[in-house]
């Protein structure tokens, strides 16, 4: 029986990479075999990965010498960092950093590297349109992702460089889901304004991500952007309202608002969103639906999600 290629996949457990090992997993004619690397072997989430076949690994992207030695004899590797964790930019960086080096050391074939925009390429720090955040950033955790880039570039690394999108996950993680207002009406809120925003299930990102494995080496050195849908809030409102059968509506605000909510991180997120609906154009076309969907023909669109997972979505009323 010929030996599958390994795929080793950081952040197995987390949104991305937990889609990627299941969208290999469940493809019992895969030519790829699935390393799972996780910071806890002994978590709920990393047994029932080796439940369902995959080789499950201890490694923490802050320790060199444990990535390294987690991608020794792997074919390729889908790397992502997880910024939300420490909400620092220079430890994310430090981080891409150990993962390019550790992927170069190991002779990988393939690797895939999670990122997002530089926005300072697009608003300079001196550009007053959007506060400077942190003295060097104006979305920190865009930014940190995008400045990484070079060094997968300067490694000459086989990468392929996937531009993410805004997570519809978040309207169940990351407390976004509709809420009850002053008005007693139930909202989502964003500082979109009219303008439409990429975005797309969690879970489809694996899935693609395993696409472009499957295609091999004619994507590598390509900077590639996915979405399910690009919808404006107004429109992802009406879906809510539609399938959860309780009118929401969307409550649009400013910027300089959301960036005073006072959660941590409401600062970075309101500038995203700035950013989403400023570039919106520029955002959405580097993410194309259609060839979102050539890597993934399961692609979800909103609607199809928000039916999915409606018994998952918290609504405060």
């Amino acid at each position: 029986m010929e030996t599958k290629k390994i795929i080793a996949v950081v952040g197995a457990t987390g949104s991305q990479g937990g889609g990627l090992v299941r969208a290999i997993l469940n493809d019992k004619n895969s030519e790829f075999a699935v390393r799972a690397i996780t910071r806890d072997p002994q978590s709920d989430k990393a047994k029932e990965l080796a439940a369902q076949g995959a080789e499950v690994v201890k490694a923490d992207v802050d320790d060199a010498d444990s990535i390294r030695k987690a991608f020794e004899g792997a074919y390729g590797a889908y790397l992502v960092t997880f910024f939300w964790h420490h909400m620092s930019p220079e430890q994310e960086m430090a981080e891409a950093r150990i993962l390019a080096e550790a992927a170069k050391d190991a002779g990988l074939r393939h690797v895939i590297w999670s990122t997002l925009e530089d926005t300072r390429k697009f608003i300079p720090l001196h550009d007053d349109r959007m506060p400077t955040l942190q003295e060097k950033y104006k979305v920190p955790h865009f930014d940190a992702k995008g400045e990484s880039n070079k060094f997968f570039d300067e490694l000459q690394v086989p990468v392929t460089y996937l531009h993410t999108s805004f997570y519809w996950d978040n309207y169940i993680n990351f407390g976004m889901g509709p809420k009850k207002g002053p008005d007693g009406q139930l909202a989502i809120t964003f500082p979109m304004g009219d303008k439409k925003m990429a975005g797309m299930a969690a879970e489809d990102i694996g899935k693609c991500a395993y696409g472009i494995f499957k295609k091999g080496e004619e994507l590598i050195g390509e900077d590639l952007g996915i979405a399910g849908e690009h919808i404006s809030g107004a429109e992802m409102a009406d879906t809510f309202s539609r399938v959860l059968g309780k009118k929401v509506v969307y409550n649009e605000v400013s910027p300089e608002v959301y960036r005073s909510f006072g959660f941590p991180g409401a600062d970075d997120l309101g500038n995203m969103f700035q950013f989403y609906r400023d570039f919106a154009e520029e955002f959405s076309d580097k993410r194309d639906i259609e060839f979102s969907r050539s890597l993934n023909p399961e692609l979800q669109d909103f609607s199809t999600w928000v039916t999915l997972n409606k018994d998952r979505i918290p609504v405060e009323e």
